[in-house]
């Protein structure tokens, strides 16, 4: 089944704003947030929530993923465009956020071989994507009452 071209990012981040970075199986040395498509039929706050524990086996609220209300739209990497309908180049990312406790449990997926909680700014330099790097950028700004709220 081809892939749809719209996502999710889901920032899981602590109350002191460190990040966590999971490493890709297929592809070592690309670190980035918690990322996956939106299945047929799910909104993308339904997708961030079901990657978020797919990716991370965490099981928060529903009202713990933050919806930034903004989207990203970029060129399909070459190396997975295979995914996709013939013809397909962009994708649509909307971005979220979930804020939990650094000493918070993960176990990842068979997608990721390591993770790693780092301060945000060492986040946005080890990221392999542009939208993610500003994603934590973005982070910095959001106030503290909009990030945390109940996990």
């Amino acid at each position: 089944m081809m892939k749809r071209p719209q996502s999710v990012l889901v920032l899981l981040h602590s109350p002191e704003r460190d990040v966590l970075l999971l490493e890709r199986a297929r592809s070592p040395g690309f670190w980035q947030s918690v990322t996956g498509s939106i299945e047929l039929g799910e909104t993308p706050h339904q997708a961030a929530l079901r990657e978020l524990h797919e990716e991370t086996a965490l099981q928060v609220s529903p009202s713990c993923i933050v919806d930034w209300q903004q989207a990203n739209r970029y060129e399909i990497f070459l190396q997975w465009r295979h995914r996709y309908a013939a013809g397909v180049t962009h994708n649509v990312e909307y971005m979220f956020s979930c804020c939990v406790p650094r000493d918070t449990m993960v176990m990842l997926s068979d997608e990721h071989v390591a993770q790693q909680w780092l301060p945000w700014r060492e986040a946005a330099e080890r990221v392999f994507s542009w939208s993610n790097r500003d994603a934590i950028y973005l982070l910095q700004q959001r106030s503290q009452a909009a990030l945390c709220q109940s996990y």
